[in-house]
């Protein structure tokens, strides 16, 4: 029971991502999200007592997918520029093939922290993500390839690289594609966080 409840829960966060990629989040409703679903708005709340609700799950299963990914990155037995390489080749990925997921983190979560403020006080429901960024600068800096610096600093040179390509790519900006300049955001990246 608990696994179909879970598997629920996955479809309304799958089709509330997309809703609110599309309509926006302050114009998707409840109503909207369980019509899609084919499913009645007193079932809806069965599963969230409320969008807030909703909106806060989603930024954790956000996090808990990437925090995923970049865990299996760094668990690799390879270089701390291969694993720079490997999470812009993630995060490109996923901003390809899901693109509502970092939509969601970029124009809801980031805009709207209202709506996040109670439950989410600084980076605790991004925490999964957060760790595995954490865990590969500490290994960087431990074996030499980066260079000792400022957490806050080194994270958010790294995210402003990903998620300003990937918010030009969603403005339809960029001359190529997304996974044409892993490359060259790699190279940067690792250029601005070496101990060389």
């Amino acid at each position: 029971m608990l696994d179909k409840k879970q598997l629920k829960k996955e479809q309304i966060i799958q089709t509330a991502l997309e809703l609110f990629a599309s309509k926006g989040f302050y114009s998707t409703t409840i109503p909207d999200i369980a019509l899609s679903l084919k499913m009645s708005v007193g079932n809806m709340y069965n599963y969230f007592k409320s969008k807030d609700t909703l909106a806060i799950e989603i930024i954790k299963y956000i996090s808990a997918y990437l925090g995923e990914k970049l865990k299996e990155i760094n668990e690799q037995e390879i270089s701390t520029k291969e694993k720079t390489r490997k999470i812009v080749e993630i995060y490109f990925k996923t901003a390809s093939l899901k693109p509502e997921m970092i939509d969601y983190f970029l124009r809801i979560y980031l805009s709207n922290r209202e709506v996040f403020k109670e439950s989410c006080e600084g980076m605790l429901c991004v925490n999964e993500f957060v760790t595995e960024i954490m865990i590969y600068f500490e290994e960087g800096v431990k074996c030499g390839d980066l260079r000792e610096q400022d957490f806050f600093s080194a994270f958010g040179l790294f995210m402003g690289y990903l998620g300003g390509m990937v918010f030009l790519k969603g403005e339809n900006v960029l001359p190529k594609d997304l996974n044409d300049y892993v490359d060259d955001i790699t190279f940067n990246i690792y250029k601005a966080l070496s101990a060389e």
